[in-house]
């Protein structure tokens, strides 16, 4: 079995933020609103490329906020969602992978409590702090990259993460990331041959694991991006990034 996982957002997706063209179709509304938008020429090469190998969303989002998705190519058989923290079968989540992965957030527990109660008290936060599914930490703050440095610093934190976008602010344990997720889906399938892609530090852990990764340009100016192990290839820019990477994919499959 060959797979192709790749992260949503600002990868195959776009919110309506983005300039993507006015070749585009929406999948995703919410509250009523056109939020998330793909364009034609993505469309038609996930369609091709649905025929040829399985292809396994993999993102950050919800179960809720997965399923708002609709892309048009008829569901995936796979979809890892909340991180790497639930798979998704046919649409249903998997519990045996459900309960592994909150077997393996346990020792986090303390630690995620405590950066909570230092998130309720942050003074610039424009959003509630959820603990998402029992297995991690999210919300807003106008000055998201300060806050999480101070959670840091103040809770010298050992088994979790502090990761940021945006002003959206995540406090994740070390053992909960993408790229633990694609180790756990190699076992899980079989997979005998995997090609990744991704455009944030979310996505660093699972480029690494892949046999070919794919990133935008601007990712090798990321910091993190020297922690690289894999091997990842960087798409000029000249395009939407989702058209570059699915180009680029099927000169290998």
């Amino acid at each position: 079995m060959v797979l192709f996982v790749s992260d949503l957002d600002n990868t195959l997706i776009y919110s309506y933020k983005h300039e993507i063209g006015k070749a585009k179709r929406c999948v995703e509304i919410y509250q009523g609103r056109e939020v998330s938008f793909l364009t034609e020429k993505t469309y038609q090469l996930l369609s091709e490329l649905k025929k040829r190998i399985g292809i396994v969303p993999v993102t950050t989002r919800t179960m809720e906020q997965y399923y708002r998705i609709d892309l048009g190519i008829g569901k995936f058989r796979y979809a890892l969602t909340c991180n790497g923290g639930v798979l998704l079968v046919n649409g249903e989540r998997e519990q045996t992978w459900y309960e592994k992965s909150l077997e393996m957030v346990e020792s986090s527990k303390t630690e995620l409590q405590q950066a909570a109660r230092c998130l309720e008290r942050i003074k610039d936060r424009t959003f509630e702090v959820r603990l998402i599914e029992e297995l991690f930490l999210f919300t807003k703050c106008r000055h998201s990259q300060i806050a999480a440095r101070q959670l840091q610093e103040n809770l010298q934190l050992r088994f979790a993460d502090t990761l940021t976008n945006g002003e959206k602010l995540y406090v994740v344990p070390k053992v909960l990331n993408k790229g633990m997720a694609l180790q756990r889906l190699r076992a899980y399938t079989g997979a005998l041959r995997v090609f990744a892609a991704g455009d944030s530090v979310f996505d660093l852990p699972m480029l690494e694991q892949a046999d070919l990764a794919i990133a935008p340009a601007a990712f090798g100016q990321m910091e993190e991006f020297c922690l690289r192990k894999g091997q990842i290839y960087l798409m000029p820019g000249n395009r939407v990034f989702s058209e570059e990477l699915l180009e680029f994919l099927f000169g290998y499959i």
